[in-house]
């Protein structure tokens, strides 16, 4: 059984929908509200010494603070997946990332119709490949459709594109993907937690986001202004919180921070 913890969100609003009901006032353009701040019960704890930072010494602290980790197979993913994943309303099940499709569990391959491992920071970026470490960082791999995560590729985030066939909403461009907005939050905060886990004194490269798309073998990913405006309009959901919490309790024993604090986002970048 996953080990119970307190959040207390508190969330400025970002759609300000009573607006829209002001008659005869024209509307202003708005932008989005940054993310009030939170508190869990691991701030006295697990991030006891990035608490009260911004910026750089932010980064830094919860860089040491997550690179304490258990690392697993390529292998073991798979089995870690379906307990991470499981759809909460059916425990057979996994909630596929991109399209929201609730799938079996035993259809997990490479087939027409199976899920498989999606490294939604794409593996080429970095060229981390399948190696123990960031190749199998349960932080940013998903279950996913194999059409979609085929579809997906090695594509940056951005916004555009024509829709996805059995994408749930999802769409693609030549240079570039956007998730269905119920997993837009999701993808932004796997994202960002490896650059923040990954700073290349690891052996690996030092994996940063960055205000392009195309970056193919690079150790960058884009757009970081879109992933931060996602990061706003998707807070974090229960499904969300609860895989932290599985990752942290049963597999690597370390947190995505953008999890249980949305707000360090913006404290960052």
């Amino acid at each position: 059984m996953l080990a119970t913890h307190i959040r207390h969100r508190r969330w400025k609003s970002v759609a300000l929908t009573t607006a829209a009901v002001l008659v005869g006032l024209t509307t202003p353009t708005l932008t989005a509200t940054s993310a009030a701040a939170t508190t869990t019960d691991y701030d006295s704890t697990y991030y006891k010494n990035a608490i009260g930072k911004t910026g750089a010494s932010l980064k830094s602290s919860l860089h040491t603070i997550i690179s304490s980790q258990t690392k697993i197979s390529y292998s073991a993913v798979w089995n870690a997946l379906k307990v991470t994943d499981q759809d909460p309303n059916n425990s057979n099940n996994v909630i596929l990332l991109y399209s929201g499709v609730s799938r079996s569990k035993s259809l997990n391959g490479g087939d027409v119709g199976d899920w498989n491992r999606e490294h939604t920071w794409a593996k080429s970026h970095g060229d981390f490949g399948e190696a123990i470490g960031p190749g199998t960082d349960l932080h940013h791999l998903r279950a996913c459709d194999v059409q979609v995560n085929s579809i997906r590729g090695n594509l940056d985030f951005d916004n555009g594109g024509s829709t996805v066939t059995n994408g749930g909403g999802s769409t693609v461009d030549s240079d570039s993907f956007a998730p269905r907005a119920a997993d837009r939050g999701d993808v932004a905060r796997m994202i960002l937690y490896m650059a923040v886990r990954y700073e290349g004194d690891d052996g690996w490269a030092d994996l940063e986001p960055n205000e392009k798309v195309g970056n193919g073998s690079n150790p960058y990913m884009g757009k970081l202004s879109v992933l931060k405006a996602w990061n706003e309009q998707d807070p974090p959901s229960a499904f969300e919180e609860k895989r932290n919490q599985a990752i942290y309790d049963t597999y690597q024993h370390n947190r995505n921070p953008f999890i249980d604090h949305p707000e360090w986002v913006e404290a960052i970048w």
